[in-house]
């Protein structure tokens, strides 16, 4: 269960509903034959990631979670947040690697920041020549 001061960040729950109805869908293919009970488990599995995988941030760090797993990390190791071509959001690490932070969106950049605690600064305010 996350904290108040935490901010989730989650895929569309519309990925939920399809991969509902695509098991649902899937039924009577799956009954037809036992060899295609197996493909039940892809709209299971989209339905696990959906519901699962995301980015938690708080003042601590981040949590990067997937369909198994999760990867926690600090903000001390954190240099950069900016985005890729396809406006995903990106964490340039202190030893050289960049991670895509599931679920983030470029425009959510200002949200993640404000989950550190730490005032953003007024852009307008510090610009030269003001």
């Amino acid at each position: 269960m996350s904290k108040p001061d935490t901010v989730r960040f989650r895929y569309n729950q519309a990925i939920l509903v399809a991969a509902i109805i695509a098991f649902v869908g899937a039924l009577p293919l799956a009954n037809a034959r036992a060899y295609l009970l197996p493909v039940l488990l892809v709209p299971l599995a989209v339905a696990v990631w959906a519901w699962r995988a995301g980015t938690d941030a708080d003042a601590r760090g981040l949590r990067l979670r997937a369909l198994v797993g999760q990867r926690r990390i600090d903000w001390d190791q954190v240099l950069e947040l900016s985005t890729d071509q396809r406006g995903r959001a990106v964490a340039r690490l202190d030893d050289g690697q960049q991670v895509t932070l599931p679920a983030v969106r470029g425009a959510d950049l200002p949200q993640l920041v404000a989950a550190t605690g730490q005032p953003l600064p007024d852009a307008g305010l510090d610009a030269p020549g003001q």
